[in-house]
């Protein structure tokens, strides 16, 4: 290898570098040179003479660092195959470029200080300690040489720490080695970083004033900053005592630096990253000396300059990180002090709650937040919490709190100082709305605690600050709302403060109720605080919804003194009919165009009434004819409530009707209720328009075309009676009961019998009524099912073709789109006539199935006993499935099939469930089956194509909803048939959950996940078995992680369990134990899911490979498998003579066999690997001496003498 010839190549490549780094360049050209440049890394033999050549300094930086890239190259992928002497030179002219082959240190580029620090560090991980035992040394002797060396050993430390504790990229042997030897080694790694930190913070303090001096002091500065850094990657896992050391001196260093501009961020990390530490509460003590006069005056006058310098991010961020330190503070604290402990409240507690307490009013949303964990850590607190201290804090604390409840400091706007540090923490409104809902969730909870231990003084504070509200001029602010002229929108001054005032109140008399003894409420106060509300009159939606939370709070002060229920009563109703448009504008359009905030208004007092009547119905029943007159009232004008509204306050009535405690007059009232539905539901018109598809069609009035789509809507009447009898028949089948107390029940003849287990049989005094109408609702059902059709769909008139589409807000709700803030209020309920269409299509569905879903549980034995129910419910609720688009099956499988399944008892299993079940698992296993090969084709092919008629929003919203489909429909088989013994089903939120939940790697499924009773009814009919086994072991490998962990977990063993006494067809058996390889080749990025399917599959494989010889075939398909190793598994498997080795080393040899097909996440897939070798033992292992001494027994007797008895 001449000269010359690394001469031209490195021409060579400084001109293809200059073409790739060239924005002129074309595509092509740049292609060209690239590839060049990696073959050139690939293949050349002379790497290292030419990236020492072009990394010396005379090059331009981008061709340096090219250079250092290619030398990065050789150590990471040919290090192993290169000859010692090569190695040698390689590494004595990196530590010569560090030594003076680079600018100094204000000059030279940050990228190129990381890649040389890099080259050592990959270095270092491949030989020391073994074979380069001086390598600390020669750092040290770098370091001596001045600031730019020293930077540079910092660097390498630094990276050195990453690598190999806090991201482990290497071999675990090779990463055991070096971080014992850092260990070993860590008091003179500590001692020297410390060093450089306090020398180069010396220097930098003296020169800084001294202009002449300038560039040293920053270049001494520069050292310190990364001293810091680098002390930060080791202060995280180090021994407590490195920390602690010398009297905490690298605390002391860490508060005073905290003073210094261009030092305190790296310093507050650091400090923040000691004192979070966790450990043995022994080595913790010492931290406590943060709590010393000294440490707390550096730390709180450091906050104070850091504040008053106004907002500089640099400054803000200081805080931040300051806040931080509080808190963890406040953490150590909490976990040091406890009855067993020899701890001290420290003398400055008072001192450190009063700075804390500066954070929490602080203009920043962000830092107001970030103190609440601590605040309730210290509420909670065994002997914190009895500290006069803290005591004296709670009133400040909720003070803050009153101030904090107020939603303002919105980005956009500029009507609070708060505005301007969200700018820094937020990207957009909505994303500050989010946080904030949080963010007060989270002070809700606090104030509770605080409360728990001072309960009277928030609830005047809460009196106070309601009298205030009541008697406040309506502030607007410059927004209207587009309710109405003079009306507050969400931003309005006076909206925000009652809004926070009501919450306050709200959290703080829930828990002053819960807190003191019944005497010793302050009924008085109590009742005050009511009438004043009672008394308040406001025509303004939103701060009257505000009104009747403050009612509902304060109602518990009415079972004290019940004469003020007729007065809370009427206040209610009289904002059921809340309207800000007067009457006379609108008689005849039923459905003007209500604001969101309006609606809500109308909905928060039924659901006020509801919820009296739910959790005081003692109370309200002397007061049942007064109720029953007010809302007969209402209902005799059909205009004047909507039908949702209607049935709330059916549904009142009925909560109250239970308490009759009296099977026959009950049943009489129920009876006089729903007189005027079951006329309308049973009359020849609506037979007729519930069973024929077309008539339903024209009579809703889906079939017009509409001239106006805002205003005109002739048919909305008859659309509201269908809805006012669906809503009503639900409302009954949900809130009618018979008490909870048998011998109540028995007396009030609602007992009819005992079950043969003993169990009691209870009748509902509504089912008479509801039974009636059973037919008509099923009838209803099929139609709507038949609605879907082709030839249906294009009888919808021209304003209607989209009437059976999902509502734009579910839309934007499966695809996580965030709603627009004004809109959620100010906004029309529907926009427009079709909007009203659809959300009445919608609603309809799912209430019909809601009642279905609700008839088991309501009305037990006289439901499941209906004549022929499962063949009446075939041909209603599951015909036509085929043309029901997801969105419409995810309910019905939730609402209906679920909680049927769930209440029925065994005995009509084999009459109802089965038959029902059996085809529909049948059948959704083929739907699923086939939407989710249309989207794995279309996620092979790059569809440019279909492009225009879907676009990409479409796709993305069909394939959510087949994931969330799948994992509605694998619930469902998985309450069916596992018991729940250990698994928690009951999770309907759980179901729509992101698919970024977070996933539990370990996953050995419970012990009892057995079948349940119907589990093993289902599994005894061939074709429902068929149709579950299948099912669950092919979704395995469809794209939906949260559903393939599941069903991993929970279903495939158990359900497999059941049929492996049977005869299984070999090529069954190897269709299981594929399917789930399959999944590891889907999921097996996924840590969760590879941990479940490698289970599952080693379940699979122990239990069956004895019977079935084909399993080992599949085995020795899988990629690079290792022949030996699997004759060696199998052999051990198949001896049953031989002693079973411990599970988890079973387990750990099966997963390393399969290891071919678990996939590897898109970023890992065609990385190129590196190869690190191990390196000759640092530390002989010593065998425990029984063994030997027994092996060396001079008797020869040896090991036989063990087993003599």
């Amino acid at each position: 290898m001449s000269a010359e010839q690394v001469s031209s190549l490195c021409e060579q490549l400084v001109k293809a570098v200059t073409v790739i780094m060239d924005p002129a360049s074309t595509q092509r050209y740049r292609l060209e040179a690239l590839k060049f440049c990696e073959e050139f890394k690939e293949k050349c033999p002379i790497c290292v003479p030419c990236g020492l050549k072009l990394a010396e300094k005379t090059q331009t930086a981008i061709v340096r660092h090219f250079g250092l890239q290619i030398l990065e190259h050789v150590v990471k992928f040919r290090w192993n195959n290169m000859p010692r002497l090569e190695k040698v030179y390689l590494k004595n002219n990196v530590m010569g470029l560090i030594s003076s082959g680079t600018q100094s240190i204000l000059e030279e580029e940050s990228h190129i200080k990381d890649v040389l620090s890099r080259i050592v560090v990959e270095m270092i991980k491949r030989e020391w300690p073994q074979h380069w035992p001086d390598m600390l040394k020669e750092l040290d002797t770098l370091s001596k040489q001045g600031e730019t060396q020293t930077e540079l050993v910092m660097f390498i430390l630094l990276r050195l720490a990453e690598d190999v504790v806090t991201f482990q990229t290497l071999p675990t042997q090779r990463r055991r080695d070096i971080q014992q030897t850092l260990t070993q080694n860590m008091e003179k790694i500590f001692n020297f970083l410390l060093s450089t930190l306090q020398q180069n913070v010396n220097k930098y303090r003296r020169m800084k004033t001294d202009l002449a001096q300038e560039p040293k002091a920053q270049a001494n500065c520069r050292v310190g900053i990364a001293a810091l850094n680098t002390l930060a990657g080791y202060i995280d896992w180090v021994a407590l005592s490195h920390i602690t050391a010398d009297n905490c001196k690298l605390l002391e260093m860490l508060c005073l630096l905290l003073n210094e501009p261009e030092l305190q961020v790296g310093a507050a990390e650091c400090l923040l990253i000691a004192v979070s530490r966790k450990g043995k509460l022994e080595d913790r003590k010492p931290l406590m000396v943060l709590f010393g006069d000294v440490a707390m005056h550096y730390i709180l006058s450091a906050a104070q300059t850091a504040d008053a310098e106004g907002l500089v991010e640099k400054h803000y961020v200081f805080l931040k990180r300051l806040c931080q330190v509080l808190c963890a503070l406040g953490s150590q604290l909490c976990a040091l002090l406890g009855s067993d402990s020899d701890v001290e409240t420290p003398a400055n507690f008072g001192k450190f709650l009063d700075s804390f307490l500066a954070f929490t009013t602080h203009p920043s949303q962000f830092l107001r937040s970030s103190t609440q964990i601590t605040w309730g850590a210290l509420f909670r607190h065994e002997v914190l919490s009895r500290d006069p201290l803290l005591l004296a804090m709670i009133p400040k604390y909720l003070r803050a709190s009153m101030t904090n409840l107020v939603k303002v400091g919105f980005p956009s706007k500029t009507d609070s100082p708060s505005c301007e540090y969200s700018r820094f923490d937020f990207d957009s409104d909505e994303d500050f709305n989010a946080f904030f809902n949080s963010f007060r969730a989270q002070q809700g909870e606090v104030m509770r605690m605080a409360c728990r231990l001072d309960p009277r003084t928030g609830f005047q504070m809460a009196g106070e600050w309601l009298k205030y509200q009541l008697t406040a001029p309506v502030d607007t602010g410059p927004m209207n709302s587009k309710t109405g002229e003079g009306l507050c929108s969400i931003f309005s001054p006076s909206f925000v403060q009652w809004d926070a005032m009501t919450f306050f109140s709200e959290s703080v008399i829930s828990q002053m109720f819960r807190t003191l003894d019944k005497d010793e409420i302050p009924v008085n106060d109590g009742i005050d605080l009511l009438q004043l509300v009672l008394n308040f009159e406001t025509k303004d939606p939103l701060i009257l919804s505000c009104v009747l939370t403050n009612v509902s709070a304060l109602f518990p002060f009415v079972t004290y003194q019940p004469e003020y229920l007729p007065q809370v009563l009427s206040k209610l109703f009289a904002s059921v009919t809340f309207e800000v448009i007067e009457e006379s504008k609108f008689v005849m359009s039923v459905q003007a165009p209500r604001t969101r905030a309006v609606k809500n208004v109308r909905r928060h007092a039924c659901s006020s009434i509801i919820k009296m009547c739910r959790d005081y119905p003692q109370l309200v029943l002397p007061n049942f004819e007064m109720l029953y007159n007010h809302v007969k009232q209402l209902l005799s004008n059909e205009l004047l409530l909507t039908q949702m509204e209607k049935c709330a306050l059916m549904e009142a009535l009925v909560l109250i009707s239970n308490q009759f405690k009296d099977y026959e007059r009950q049943k009489v009232f129920l009876e006089e209720l729903m007189a005027p539905v079951a006329g309308l539901w049973l009359s020849p018109e609506m037979q007729r328009v519930l069973s024929d598809p077309e008539a339903f069609i024209s009579y809703v009035g889906a079939d017009n075309k509409i001239a106006d789509p805002v205003l005109e809507d002739p048919s909305g009447l008859n659309r509201s009676r269908i809805s006012f009898c669906v809503y009503t028949i639900l409302g009954v089948v949900k809130r009618a009961r018979w008490p909870a107390a048998t011998e109540e029940a028995k007396a009030g003849g609602f007992l009819v019998g005992y079950m043969p287990s003993g169990s009691p049989i209870y009748r509902n005094p509504c089912t008479e009524q509801v039974l009636k109408l059973l037919d008509n609702l099923l009838a209803l059902i099929r139609t709507h099912n038949n609605l879907y059709v082709p030839e249906m769909v294009a009888r919808l008139g021209e304003t209607f073709a989209k009437a059976l589409d999902m509502l734009e807000v579910e839309k934007n709700a499966i695809l996580g789109l965030p709603q627009p803030l004004l809109e959620l209020y100010d906004s029309p309920v529907y926009k427009t006539v079709l909007e009203r269409m659809q959300g009445f299509f919608c609603t309809l569905y799912d209430n019909c199935f809601h009642i279905l879903g609700n008839a088991g549980p309501s009305m037990q034995q006289d439901f499941y006993t209906v004549e022929g129910l499962a063949t009446q419910l075939l041909s209603s609720a599951f015909i036509n499935l085929n043309n029901i688009p997801d969105y419409r099956l995810r309910p019905m499988l939730r609402v209906f099939v679920k909680p049927l399944v769930l209440s029925c008892p065994s005995e009509y299993y084999e009459t109802l469930v089965c038959p029902m079940l059996g085809p529909l698992f049948t059948y959704l296993h083929v739907r699923l089956s086939q939407k989710w090969q249309v989207i794995n084709q279309r996620s092979m092919l790059c569809e440019d194509d279909a492009a225009d008629d879907n676009p990409e929003s479409q796709e993305m919203l069909e394939e959510q909803l087949v994931r969330l489909l799948t994992r509605e429909v694998m619930d469902l088989i998985t309450v069916c048939c596992v018991s729940k013994k250990g698994v928690e089903h009951n999770s309907t939120a759980a179901v729509d959950g992101d698919d970024d939940e977070a996933m539990a790697t370990e996953v050995t499924p419970p012990a009892s996940a057995e079948l349940t009773e119907l589990g093993k009814c289902l599994m005894k009919q061939e074709d429902v078995c068929t149709a579950l086994l299948i099912t669950a072991y092919t979704s395995l490998s469809w794209k939906d992680t949260l559903s393939c962990q599941r069903t991993t977990t929970q279903l495939c063993w158990p359900l497999l369990k059941q049929v492996l006494p049977g005869n299984l067809l070999p090529d069954a058996v190897s269709w299981f134990f594929t399917s789930v390889l399959k999944g590891l080749q889907t999921h097996g990025q996924h840590d969760g899911c590879m941990a479940a399917l490698v289970h599952l599959a080693f379940q699979i494989y122990e239990a069956l490979r004895p019977r079935y010889a084909e399993l080992k075939a599949v085995m020795e398909q899988i990629p690079d498998i290792q022949r030996e190793s699997l004759e060696q598994f199998d052999s051990k498997l198949l001896n049953p003579t031989l002693q079973k080795v411990a599970d988890k080393r079973r387990k750990d040899h099966f997963k390393r066999l399969i290891a071919g097909c678990i996939g590897k996440p898109l970023g890992e897939q065609f990385r190129k690997e590196v190869h690190i070798r191990n390196l000759p033992s640092l530390f002989k292992k010593v065998k425990p001496s029984l063994e030997s001494d027994v092996l060396e027994n001079e008797d020869g007797e040896g090991l036989t003498a063990l087993f003599e008895p």
